[in-house]
């Protein structure tokens, strides 16, 4: 386990792209004990110069669109092509238990096993969006590690797109046609976040069905506001699990950097993630500072057990414990 006296070591060998000190360092940064939270925070600081060169590929779709199948042939893909690639993998987390499946690892066997790629399954932990809470210092882990492809994948439900386009550069929706659900990704606003829409499973005797999907997210795509002025979004096709469309949708998604480069789009894209992400770390930690203070505690308890007795309206206890910050604590 990585502690003060190793650190230095661990990151030695993480530069060199060692997968198990990158395996550790990502458990060091996922943990939530309190006394790994310094140093946490010390590794981070020190692999920093040697993050942002990747390109950042975040992918969702919907349930049984083949995420898996579809991102071991594209790293496979990638890795011919002399690539590093990792891959972050996000699996649900039980609202129940708090665990997860984990099973990224056994459904891109080939990739995991590959010299040159990583993946890691990571849980949601609950997670509003479907997103691990610690998934951004991963990828900059994963930067620092050398690889130069990181794809986060999500779980493909709730606000996980919205959540996985505040963090990577390109942003691809995996899609299948013929399951009744066309419409429904276009209603949902797929769209307006998908830098590229990918119709997967092209094969078989679902070739029309394909057709017929790509001509509607195509003619979606011309009559809704452009996500970047510089870059419009495009439909693809292919077969995962025949491997074949998989080399021309990465030829196009490539185009995707240069244009945003030239524009000065990308740097601004990621200027403004890291701001938004410092706000929002900033909010959950002053929130879980605020309710840590003792008089705080006691006075939720008090409302909360009023809630519990049917006195006061839930509205009414929020402006309660609200009243309470406002004027007792912040004051």
């Amino acid at each position: 386990m990585i502690n003060l006296d190793n650190l230095d070591d661990y990151i030695l060998r993480l530069r060199q792209g060692d997968r198990a000190a990158l395996a550790q360092a990502m458990t060091l940064v996922e943990s939530s004990l309190p006394q790994h939270q310094a140093l946490s925070a010390q590794l981070l600081d020190s692999i920093m110069p040697y993050t942002g060169q990747a390109k950042r590929l975040g992918v969702t779709g919907t349930p049984g669109a083949g995420k898996s199948t579809f991102l071991e042939a594209l790293g496979e893909e990638l890795l011919l092509q002399g690539h590093k690639v990792a891959v972050i993998a996000v699996d649900p987390s039980s609202p129940l238990s708090g665990g997860s499946i984990l099973a990224d690892k056994t459904r891109m066997l080939n990739l995991a096993r590959a010299e040159h790629a990583f993946v890691r399954p990571v849980p949601s932990r609950g997670q509003l969006g479907g997103i691990s809470p610690s998934t951004r210092e991963l990828i900059l882990l994963c930067e620092a590690a050398g690889y130069d492809i990181v794809i986060v994948e999500t779980v493909g439900v709730g606000q996980s797109e919205t959540e996985v386009a505040a963090m990577v550069d390109c942003f691809l929706s995996l899609q299948i046609a013929g399951a009744g659900d066309d419409l429904q990704a276009i209603k949902k606003g797929i769209m307006e976040m998908a830098d590229f829409i990918v119709i997967n499973k092209d094969d078989g005797d679902n070739h029309i069905n394909v057709d017929i999907a790509r001509h509607m997210y195509r003619s979606a795509l011309n009559i809704i506001r452009r996500k970047y002025p510089a870059w419009q979004p495009r439909v693809l096709s292919c077969s995962a699990l025949e491997k074949r469309g998989i080399r021309e949708v990465w030829q196009a998604i490539q185009t995707f950097w240069p244009v945003m480069t030239q524009s000065g789009q990308l740097a601004s894209l990621r200027q403004r993630q890291n701001a938004d992400w410092v706000r929002r770390q900033i909010e959950v930690n002053a929130l879980a500072a605020l309710f840590s203070h003792p008089e705080v505690r006691a006075h939720y308890q008090h409302i909360d057990n009023l809630l519990h007795q049917n006195q006061i309206s839930p509205r009414a206890g929020i402006r309660a414990i609200t009243h309470f910050i406002t004027q007792q604590i912040i004051h």
